[in-house]
């Protein structure tokens, strides 16, 4: 069956039977000791260490509370593994449970911020994207790849402030708008895991590519520099973004600023241009 590249993972299954009760940590060890290597359906290679950290993962990607049965289909583990672990996230704040639907934890935002207020490269370009949005008028955001998608990490936003206000820490498919710089970067493994199954790619200004425009369009972003999107958010929105290559000249993020079709001028070359500067001015300030 063809697949259709979708706008964004999630979604949820419908209602699931009854949970059982929720026993502690401690009570369902023994139940993880007659499992032994018994989860036959857990994922491939998953050993015990890296299972909390899948069921994270799959709340994070649903985008919904799930129940424990949920989650256990979802992850392929045993339900009393599933019930052990989800516990001992919850005691340290991982997740919460809500009657009986489960949703990821404060400590994931507290984590989040962390992130931002630690990590070298948004230090590194917020000065440049002040700079971005005081000369262009237009809002810019740094993102960086995760996977199969764009995550924005940085934004920083024209005045007056667009209605539609791109999120933070938001993950958006490689085959929509500025997010193709880094699809232009893939390799050919990591560019067909991407389009596996994908027949066409429709897009928010209502044109749809096959398979075959698709790659042909990347290798257009990849020889003129910089990715135009149109269609994005609210109705008459563009961007354009540009790649940030590291000193190995690898795409490490991507910088891009977007407003309504009448605030971009005329004259793309020259802002594209400022993009590129200012990608560059990251770039010789990376260790």
């Amino acid at each position: 069956m063809n697949r259709v590249a979708t706008s964004a993972p999630g979604g949820r299954d419908g209602d699931a039977a009854d949970e059982p009760p929720i026993r502690d940590v401690e009570s369902n060890e023994a139940d993880e000791r007659t499992e032994s290597e018994g989860d036959d359906g857990a994922l491939a290679g998953a050993r015990s260490l890296d299972r909390p950290f899948l069921i994270l993962r799959v709340l994070r990607e649903n985008r919904a509370p799930m129940r424990l049965t949920e989650i256990a289909t979802a992850t392929k583990l045993h339900l009393a593994t599933t019930q052990r672990l989800v516990n001992l996230l919850i005691k340290h704040h991982y997740v919460e449970r809500d009657g009986l639907e489960y949703r990821l934890g404060i400590v994931s935002l507290i984590d989040g911020f962390t992130y931002l207020l630690t990590n070298s490269l948004t230090q590194i370009a917020e000065p440049i994207l002040l700079e971005l949005t005081a000369s262009t008028k237009l809002t810019s955001t740094l993102s960086v790849r995760y996977d199969l998608t764009q995550v924005r990490v940085l934004r920083v936003l024209s005045s007056p402030p667009p209605r539609f206000q791109a999120t933070i820490g938001e993950q958006v498919p490689l085959t929509l708008g500025g997010a193709r710089v880094f699809a232009a970067g893939l390799s050919p493994e990591d560019l067909d895991r991407l389009l596996e199954g994908v027949e066409r790619i429709p897009f928010p200004s209502g044109q749809v590519l096959d398979r075959r425009e698709f790659v042909e369009s990347l290798g257009a972003i990849r020889s003129r520099g910089y990715a135009f999107g149109q269609g994005q958010g609210e109705g008459g929105s563009v961007s354009i973004a540009v790649p940030v290559l590291n000193r190995d000249g690898e795409v490490l993020a991507a910088i891009q600023v977007s407003g309504l079709i009448e605030d971009i001028p005329m004259d793309v070359d020259s802002l594209v241009a400022e993009l590129q500067r200012a990608s560059a001015a990251i770039t010789r300030r990376i260790p």
